[in-house]
Order: structure tokens, then sequence, then C-alpha cells
């Protein structure tokens, strides 16, 4: 038996495997080369068609025209200070209200309505103020008739007198009743003309050409005059004949202005509208607290796109400066939005056959939005100056212009 299990334990010992004794077979060297060159191609044409699908995606932009000026102009040397202001008028607003207390009975205008000097704006309740008149025209034809009896009276007075049948002293007393009986008749006179601007004073009229701005009161409601905090105003208006822009100047910045210097009004609702304006006003206290003097400009040729109490941005301008040669050249101007740069360069997007070019400039100097492009644009080009992200925009990438 024992023999039996000695055998079996040599037969399981022949079958064992010495590792150390057998070396581990090594694959081929090139498999190794071969999967690293294969996770360089995948990475390399993942790189070329992500390059590829943003130089094919189709950009939206918007563009605008690089401008060329007409030579012989003076060339302006550009803006000297700039800030944001409101549109105002010469006269400012012109509020209304009512002289004599009344009901409001009706409006002749609307707000936005245009009206002439003299044009009536409300009527109001007339009724008592018409009962006022005549009952004073009464009194005044009463008076007048007693005038005309203390006329006779005296007249009749001065011949017994003549006679002396009437003492002098009944003759004093006629006289002084007439002077009375006169008195009383410029009295009512006044009266009547009085009840008359009363009733006048019933219709409400423009004082000067104008547009409505706002009214305060309904129809129906008690106007009665002045009151406390404008609370007798019933209709405000505006005389938009002269527009203006004011603005706070920092009395740092009071060399760069003079009475009568050029400057450019934009207004923000409408970017795209320039307004040619003249410095006419510079009042003559500095407010202390802001440290700041209030500046007007008087906008040349207004139109209906300005509007009271508006957001602007007002550019003063430097005098222009004539050519050595006596005759200026002519410039391109670029919008300001337009131009980018990169460290010194300046560059703008130009949109050619419906691919964008990067076009290199050179700039010189700046003339309110715009900037003066001394090389690179010869005027005529689109550039782009919104849309897509800039940093996006790729040479020759295909792009659509936006209306």
């Amino acid at each position: 038996m024992a023999d039996e299990r000695r055998a079996a334990r040599e037969d399981l010992a022949a079958l064992r495997i010495d590792r150390d004794a057998v070396p581990l077979r090594s694959g081929p060297r090139w498999r190794g080369w071969l999967l690293t060159a294969a996770l360089v191609l995948l990475f390399a044409v993942g790189s070329l068609a992500a390059y590829r699908a943003t130089i094919g995606r189709t950009a939206l932009v918007r563009v605008a025209i690089a401008q060329r000026t007409t030579p012989g102009a003076a060339a302006a040397a550009g803006a000297v200070l700039t800030g944001s202001g409101y549109v105002v008028t010469g006269e400012r607003y012109i509020s209304l209200g009512v002289r004599v207390p009344s009901r409001i009975e009706r409006y002749l205008v609307e707000e936005g309505e245009e009206v002439e000097a003299g044009q009536a704006l409300v009527q109001l309740d007339a009724r008592q103020y018409e009962a006022a008149l005549r009952q004073s025209r009464a009194n005044l034809q009463r008076a007048r008739a007693d005038v005309a009896l203390q006329q006779k009276e005296l007249a009749r007075a001065r011949a017994l007198f003549g006679k002396n049948v009437l003492s002098r002293a009944e003759l004093d007393v006629r006289e002084n009743r007439l002077r009375v009986a006169e008195a009383e008749v410029a009295q009512l006179e006044a009266a009547v003309a009085r009840s008359e601007v009363d009733l006048e004073d019933t219709v409400i009229r423009a004082p000067t050409a104008g547009v409505i701005l706002e009214k305060f009161k309904e129809v129906g409601e008690i106007a009665v005059p002045g009151g406390f905090e404008g609370s007798g105003e019933l209709i405000r208006m505006a005389n938009l004949a002269d527009m203006r822009a004011e603005l706070d100047v920092n009395e740092a910045d009071l060399s760069r202005i003079r009475m009568g210097q050029l400057a450019e009004v934009k207004p923000d609702a409408y970017p795209d509208k320039t307004y040619a304006a003249r410095v006419v006003k510079l009042y003559p206290q500095i407010n202390r607290q802001k440290g700041t003097l209030k500046v007007e400009v008087q906008i040349q040729e207004p139109d209906a796109w300005l509007r009271p109490d508006m957001s602007v941005r007002i550019a003063f301008l430097a005098d222009a400066q004539p050519a050595a040669d006596g005759e200026a050249p002519s410039l391109v101007l670029a919008p300001r939005s337009a131009v980018r740069g990169e460290g010194a360069e300046s560059f703008v997007w130009v949109v050619t056959g419906g691919k964008l070019r990067r076009q290199a400039i050179a700039t010189a100097g700046e003339r309110g939005d715009e900037v003066v492009v001394a090389s690179g644009l010869a005027g005529g080009e689109a550039v782009v100056v919104g849309g897509d992200d800039a940093e996006s925009l790729r040479e020759g990438q295909a792009v659509e212009v936006a209306e």
C-alpha cells in the first residue's frame, strides 16, 4: 500500500511544470509599433475632420461698406471728446395749466399731434363764465343809464343856478352824483373786460408751434390753477423746431470744448443715423457735487426720428485741417467695429464671393465712430462688423450676410 502511494506522488511530480526553467515566448516587436501608428493616425484624422468642419461651417455675419471721401474736402482730425446725453428742445417743455377753475369738457388734440401757435388744445366748461359775462354787461348797461340821468339832472340844476333858484351847494351835490355814476361805469367796464378774459381762458391754446407730449388729466375732472409739484399742469408740449442734445462734461475736459465747435449726435436707438451739430450753450456754473458742466449742442437738421429725452452719443470734433497743398486728399473710412487687432497689427475681415478674406490695414486716427484707413482698403469693400464670434472666423470660411 505504501509503495502504491509513493508511486502516485512520483507520477504527480513528473507532471508539474517548472516556470523558472521554461522561458516565456515574447511576441514580435512590430506589433507595438503598429498599435502606436494607428493611434497617431486616428488623432490626425479627428483633428482634420474638426478643422474641415470649422472651415466648412457657414457663418452668419453683418457687413458694412468701407467708404472713400470726396477729394478736396477738408480732413477732420476726428473726435476730441465723446459722451452720453439726451435730446432736449431749445425752449424746454411748455407746461400748460388753467387760469380759471372749471371742469374739463374735452381735449381737442392727442399726444404726438403737431399744433400751430394759437391752436385750441383743451375746452373747459364755460357756462358759469358766460353767465358772469352777461351779468357784468347788464350791470354796465344800468350804470350807463344812471350816468345819462345824472347828466340831465345836472343840466337842469345849472339852469336853475343861473336864475338864482338853486344854491351852490345843491349844484355841487348834482355834479358829484354824476362823477360817482361815471366812476361806476368805468368799474363795470373793467368787470366786463375781466369776464371776457375769464371766458377766453376756458379754451387753452398753444402759445407756440410744437408737438403734444402728454395729457395729465381726464375729461370730466376739475382743473384748478396752480397747485403743488405741478398738480395744476394740464397738458405738456414742446417746440421741436429747435432740437438739441445736452450732456455733462467733466471740468477736466472743458479745454477741449468751445462755443461754435462742430459735433456729431448719434441716437442709441438708431446707431446708423448721425446728425451734424454745433455747440451753442455752455452753462455758466459748474456742478460742485459732480464736477461737471452742462453743455448743449444744437442739431442742424433734426427729423422725425429724434424725440425728446432720447439717449444719444455726442462726439465733439476737432477743427478741419486742410492739406498742405490746399486740397485735402480722399480718405477711406471703415466702421470702428470692423477693425480687429492682434498685437500691433490691425486687420479686417472682407467678404468676397461669399467667403472671408483677412486683410491687414494701417489706421490713421478716428472720425467719430469710424476709423481712417491709411492702407489696406481702397473703399467699397464689404467688411464684417458683427455676427458670429470673431474668434471662430477663419480665412476662406463660407459666410452668409445677414440682412
